[in-house]
């Protein structure tokens, strides 16, 4: 089963919040974004994430896009799209 874009970057936030051992809220803090934005966005109940707020989270674990988007999770075989 394949999963939509904002599950995969959902699961793509969990995946390095525990790598670098930091809370949601320490993130929100670090990338600019409001808690709840952060929230929303980990429960799945915003429609389209936009590319502006995945560049601002992958800001808050002091890296690029580019490196935030480099997973298996964002491969287009693994998304429903």
């Amino acid at each position: 089963m394949n999963n939509t874009v904002n599950r995969a970057v959902a699961l793509r936030i969990s995946q390095l919040l525990r790598e670098k051992k930091i809370t949601q809220y320490r993130l929100a803090m670090n990338s600019g974004i409001t808690h709840s934005t952060l929230k929303n966005i980990m429960h799945e109940t915003i429609k389209d994430n936009l590319l502006s707020t995945v560049i601002l989270i992958a800001s808050g674990f002091s890296m690029t896009a580019s490196e935030f988007l480099d997973s298996p999770l964002f491969f287009e075989e693994n998304l429903d799209i």
